[in-house]
């Protein structure tokens, strides 16, 4: 996302005195630290006054009207923390990491968990790069009474030396609790901050798909561990097979790297059988397996592929890939990573741009209708057009649109 905010802010981080880095859980003394299940260690990254926080806004609220609405509801400073924590992924333990935000000053606080949309490169990790438009923004955020939570994902900051398991449900939806359980672990034994039992969920294309994923986990598995108050979902994937069968019958497609990441992530999963070279013609069938290591832009990765789908995939893929038994691996492997409607209980926010050509809008558009026809009444599940904006310019509105809601809700909770 690049836009006027990185302007703005480079302008203003000459302006103001930042504190960084030092580390804060370095004790020898096992008696004196807590016994923590999830929680590794955690050190802060910085930390911004109010009057900073007003000052980034004040120079952005031009081109993001409701940034205003955001900007009247700051109360406090923040203190943005990195932390490591235990998860699993395959039965192995896997020590992962992710950004914590604090509001500063007394009171008690919900925290905001942002699942962060598609990428390939490490370096654009939440703690690897915390100064990021759309993270610096969420980082903002916790300075309105949130304290806001941004995982890594496996594959990203500390578990960089391993694979991303690209649109997995499990692994996905395991990361991000078991960080909202090391953040528990560390507001309650190191921070001088009161976390109350409240729980909002956020994220956008990939962060969005996640975040629907997350919902239906909590439902259905984990209701009495997460309070879930409400979950903001944009332009995400949730069904996968549709995306496959949408992309195969286009000409072409501009983001043909999302395929090839799917793809070469269910392979080193296990979960997909199918050879590579049934599903892409050569050279990309070669190149596939070579091309995620975390060095590699979007943009890079799309100049080594093709966005002409009768060059990029085999024909037979194209014409034969949902009822070839060859690509039955395939599809049982989308339809279990992908997300349907549910007799949700959360109030549910789904938004997407309508001129989205990544992530067509038929996705969520459907998945909203799959809601009513489950009997979910309209004010529980929302639809939010965003008209005019395509995928990657529905980013800022999307998650503006999803903090704006938030505050409502606590605002109206607290009445």
């Amino acid at each position: 996302m690049k836009h006027k905010f990185t302007k703005y802010l480079a302008f203003a981080f000459l302006s103001v005195f930042l504190f960084t880095a030092c580390d804060l859980f370095n004790n020898d003394d096992d008696n004196e630290k807590p016994q923590d299940r999830f929680l590794v260690s955690y050190e802060m990254v910085k930390s911004y006054l109010p009057d900073y926080i007003n000052l980034v806004f004040n120079s952005v609220a031009s081109d993001n009207p409701q940034i205003n609405f955001i900007q009247e509801n700051i109360k406090n400073g923040v203190i943005v923390y990195k932390i490591k924590y235990n998860t699993v992924f395959k039965g192995q333990l896997k020590i992962a990491s992710g950004l914590v935000c604090v509001p500063t000053g007394g009171g008690s606080y919900p925290v905001l968990s942002y699942q962060n949309g598609t990428n390939t490169l490490h370096s654009e990790a939440p703690s690897v790069n915390p100064d990021n438009d759309l993270f610096l923004l969420l980082e903002f955020v916790a300075s309105t009474g949130f304290i806001v939570v941004m995982p890594d994902y496996l594959g990203f900051g500390e578990t960089q030396d391993m694979f991303h398991p690209y649109l997995h449900k499990e692994s996905t939806v395991q990361v991000v609790l078991d960080m909202l359980r090391a953040t528990k672990e560390l507001n309650a034994n190191y921070l001088e901050i009161e976390q109350n039992d409240k729980l909002y969920i956020a994220g956008y294309s990939q962060g969005g798909w996640a975040t629907m994923q997350v919902q239906k986990e909590i439902e259905t598995i984990h209701a009495g561990e997460f309070n879930l108050q409400a979950s903001a979902c944009g332009a995400g994937p949730y069904d996968l097979n549709y995306i496959n069968n949408y992309v195969t019958q286009l000409t072409t497609y501009p983001m043909p790297y999302f395929l090839a990441y799917m793809i070469d992530s269910y392979t080193r999963l296990g979960d997909v059988t199918t050879p590579i070279t049934e599903i892409f013609q050569e050279p990309y069938a070669t190149k596939v397996p070579t091309l995620f290591d975390g060095s590699k832009s979007g943009e890079e990765l799309n100049a080594e592929l093709s966005s002409t789908i009768e060059y990029l995939f085999t024909n037979d893929y194209i014409n034969n890939s949902t009822t070839d038994a060859k690509y039955a691996s395939v599809v049982s492997t989308l339809t279990k990573n992908s997300v349907t409607a549910w007799k949700t209980t959360t109030p549910t926010m789904i938004i997407h741009g309508m001129n989205d050509d990544f992530v067509p809008r038929q996705v969520s558009s459907n998945l909203y209708q799959d809601f009513l026809k489950e009997g979910i009444a309209i004010d529980k599940v929302t639809w939010l057009p965003l008209p005019g904006y395509g995928h990657q310019t529905g980013i800022v509105p999307s998650g503006l649109a999803s903090i704006k809601w938030f505050i409502e809700l606590e605002k109206e909770s607290g009445e």
